[in-house]
């Protein structure tokens, strides 16, 4: 019999993909793939680089399996970026597997077993799975997350990416449409799009980018809702978003990662691209779409960022009332410009100046919610709690993880999509109860 494998995930759902392709090797191996790190022979932690607290959980979680006497198998970002140290730093870890190599991982374990230390990491990740791949999703059952492309040709002067996952590289529609349509058998009722950079799909493989393309056709997809993350401005073109405003099954939600505002830190970041499109770009996202959600991300505290470069991103950030916003301080990443750009900015004002950023964000949040009051809308309903006699779910307006959730009252049916009527809100999440006509 082969040995029980238990697996850990850390990082972005994009890690969480290559997790569940893992899983899905080594179980059609014969692998028995257990959940209890204690009862387990071998563990396999597909772990996160991307900044510097990443980095700790993972080093920390691996010390602490490292101190069980567990036979580790380290996966993803962290043999990415530090595969001449892992295997000699840890002895414990019996192999290392690259963002590159992860459909390998069933020869990985079968030379693990035969005594070998492995390191298996390609110096450039190219590799990207299909549809053909076997996969067992770590999700509920009703949401999956679909990979459309992998790594990123942009060279932000703060980011790792490419060289943790390499340089775009897409998948085709039909490979794409081909999976979806094994998910909507599966009863997946929301699928979430993900890679670097969702706007710019297709470019590599097809010469101009297919975003708008792709939508249209799991358009034709029985599954209720299509997600998309992540929008960068340049790419949400005219087509893009009328083939979101025609495609019924594609939600108006808008993960739209700006960064920053101003146009001193975004030449900085080397976004310069980006330093006339911001407001002009939620001005067209909100003709073309007037009920879109509109979520974007911040780094407060890049190097050379001064208390009126910060001003800036806050009154910009006052009048774009976004739904959601997620604020992180910079994080100094070896190997990147920004490292060794001068005025680097204080642990103490990043801290200052991201959470003053969240306090501004948590009325404009409570505000969006609030106008939620008295609609009926549509809610997917992923949890109960017989305790509190509530159910937990999402309305289109909430992505899973990093938004909130609605709670709602009354009768409802799990991994199903139901009317609610909310009732109350608040800077996260909304109340409701089940609305019968």
């Amino acid at each position: 019999m082969q040995p029980t494998i238990a697996v850990t995930h850390l990082g972005c759902e994009k890690n969480r993909i290559d997790t569940e392709h893992m899983l899905g090797l080594l179980a059609q191996a014969g692998y028995q793939i257990g959940s209890d790190d204690q009862e387990a022979e071998y563990v396999l932690v597909n772990t996160c680089s991307f900044i510097g607290a990443a980095r700790t959980e993972s080093v920390r979680t691996l010390v602490s399996l490292a101190e069980q006497g567990k036979k580790l198998i380290i996966a993803g970002c962290l043999p990415q970026q530090f595969k001449d140290d892992l295997l000699n730093e840890i002895p414990e870890a019996v192999a290392i597997v690259g963002t590159g190599d992860y459909h390998r991982i069933v020869e990985v374990m079968e030379r693990s077993q035969n005594g070998e230390r492995v390191s298996l990491v390609s110096e450039v990740p190219t590799y990207i799975a299909d549809e053909n791949v076997p996969r067992y999703r770590t999700t509920n059952e009703s949401v999956a997350y679909l990979k459309i492309a992998e790594g990123c040709d942009y060279r932000c002067a703060f980011c790792i990416i490419p060289h943790l996952r390499g340089d775009q590289r897409s998948r085709t529609i039909e490979s794409i449409v081909a999976e979806a349509k094994q998910l909507a058998s599966e009863g997946v009722k929301e699928l979430i799009l993900i890679s670097q950079i969702s706007t710019n799909y297709g470019l590599d493989i097809y010469g101009r980018p297919r975003l708008a393309d792709l939508l249209r056709a799991l358009g034709d997809v029985d599954i209720p809702w299509v997600r998309v993350h992540y929008a960068y401005p340049t790419g949400l073109t005219n087509d893009v978003l009328k083939a979101m405003a025609e495609t019924a099954n594609v939600l108006p939600y808008i993960d739209i990662p700006l960064q920053h505002s101003h146009p001193d830190v975004l030449k900085a970041m080397n976004r310069p691209w980006q330093q006339d499109v911001n407001v002009k770009i939620l001005e067209r996202i909100r003709e073309q779409l007037p009920d879109a959600t509109l979520r974007t991300t911040f780094v407060v505290g890049f190097p050379g960022e001064t208390q009126a470069h910060f001003d800036h991103l806050c009154a910009f950030v006052e009048q774009a009332q976004f739904d959601h916003v997620g604020a992180f301080a910079y994080s100094l990443e070896e190997n990147t410009p920004a490292a060794t750009m001068a005025n680097q900015v204080s642990e103490t004002i990043k801290k200052r100046r991201r959470s003053q950023l969240m306090r501004l964000q948590q009325d404009i949040s409570l505000a969006r919610n609030q106008a939620q009051v008295g609609k009926v809308v549509s809610v997917l309903v992923e949890q109960e709690n017989p305790e509190a006699q509530l159910w937990l779910g999402r309305s289109g307006r909430f992505s899973p993880e990093v938004d909130g959730q609605v709670y709602i009252r009354g009768e409802a049916v799990l991994n199903q999509l139901i009317p609610v009527r909310i009732t109350s809100a608040d800077p996260y999440d909304l109340h409701g109860e089940v609305f019968r006509t």
